[in-house]
């Protein structure tokens, strides 16, 4: 059609002249002059009809289905099923019934039997999942908002995935020229002697802010405390000035969870020091991906930093220290160097003098440490 516009436009001789221009045969162009003329301004191409045929065959659907059926997943009665087999598996089996039918077309024929590609999805949380569990978010809900409407500060805790500080791969993608990749190292195994940096972040839910304290150590509860007493030191005391409370969410292990002696005796500490008392909520077993600080700052900073090593730890700090979202996130990096002892005890002796009251609900998620006198 766009040879036969052409040639319309040339006048007398243009489909000659179009013809030797373009190599088109002059019937071609005959062919797109009587398709300008139509009347039909439909873009199909091809005739009705046209194209390869669509199986029908009984019995080739019915052997697909008996691959499928014993290795498929989901409820017997849902419409939307699906294999885990691979197409090219299931045309090899097909070919030893004696139906030769390509990979492409038995995808076609799961589509239309309702089967589609599916991922694993992260729903269930097995033995973990306690029955009062909503009870446990209902409460932590509450609890936050009367700090808040106090303006009185509620944070969310938590350590976040150790990274390997060298010239690794780092999941993702960024703009750079083309065939012009970073070159790193081809295997991360776990070595004792590479340095890795242990990011404990705090999350300020009141004012979208964040703080990571980032280490060179272990992930204790020493180490936990600290990097909330120099949130609170650094950002937390400039925005509260007046608050004697605060309230801490996190997760129910780690170096913050709830069967630690360390955790609450460090806790006890930071209460004297700074002369306020802390309310601690954690969150059940096997919940820790609803924590706030999971989804608030930390996948911020892991798309911050995609795609790009982390060669040492200045681009550590630098990268973290860099993120910020529309929505008005700011985040401050402290690099801590000091370095944390692993399996500190804490006699029972000692538990037992700690200024600690255990709410009703739950207690032993749910507590609050005043200075001790």
């Amino acid at each position: 059609m766009l040879a036969a516009v052409e040639a319309k436009s040339f006048g007398r001789g243009g489909i000659q002249r179009v013809s030797e221009l373009s190599g088109m045969s002059r019937q071609t162009i005959y062919r797109g002059l009587e398709d300008l003329g139509s009347k039909d301004k439909s873009v199909r191409i091809r005739n009705e009809g046209g194209g390869r045929k669509k199986i029908s065959d009984e019995k080739l659907m019915r052997n697909l289905d008996k691959i499928i059926e014993p290795l498929t997943r989901g409820h017997p009665e849902s419409e939307l099923r699906w294999t885990c087999k691979s197409v090219r598996n299931l045309s090899d089996d097909l070919l030893e019934r004696g139906h030769k039918v390509s990979y492409r077309t038995i995808a076609r024929m799961l589509g239309a039997m309702g089967y589609s590609l599916q991922a694993n999805r992260k729903t269930s949380e097995g033995k973990k999942d306690h029955p009062d569990r909503n009870e446990q978010f209902l409460y932590i809900n509450r609890k936050a908002k009367l700090f808040l409407r106090k303006n009185q500060p509620v944070v969310s805790v938590d350590t976040k995935k150790k990274e390997l500080v060298s010239l690794y791969r780092n999941p993702g993608r960024e703009w750079r020229r083309k065939r012009k990749p970073v070159k790193v190292l081809s295997h991360d195994f776990p070595d004792p002697k590479v340095p890795k940096a242990v990011p404990y972040g705090v999350y300020d839910i009141g004012k979208n802010a964040g703080w990571v304290n980032v280490g060179i150590s272990s992930d204790t509860a020493e180490f936990a405390v600290e990097s909330i007493r120099q949130w609170w030191r650094k950002m937390g005391k400039r925005k509260y000035a007046t608050a004697k409370s605060l309230l801490i969410t996190a997760d129910s292990g780690g170096s913050n969870g709830y069967r630690l002696h360390l955790w609450k005796r460090e806790l006890q500490e930071f209460c004297n020091q700074e002369r306020m008392e802390v309310t601690v909520c954690h969150f059940p077993p096997g919940t820790s991906k609803w924590n706030k600080i999971e989804h608030r700052l930390f996948s911020y900073i892991t798309k911050n930093w995609r795609g790009r090593p982390l060669l040492d730890y200045e681009t550590v700090v630098n990268l973290i220290a860099a993120t910020k979202t529309k929505a008005g996130l700011t985040v401050k990096v402290r690099f801590d160097k000091r370095v944390y002892k692993k399996g500190l005890k804490v006699p029972q002796e000692e538990m037992e003098k700690l200024n600690l009251k255990k709410h009703k609900f739950h207690g032993e998620w749910n507590y609050t440490i005043k200075p001790q006198h």
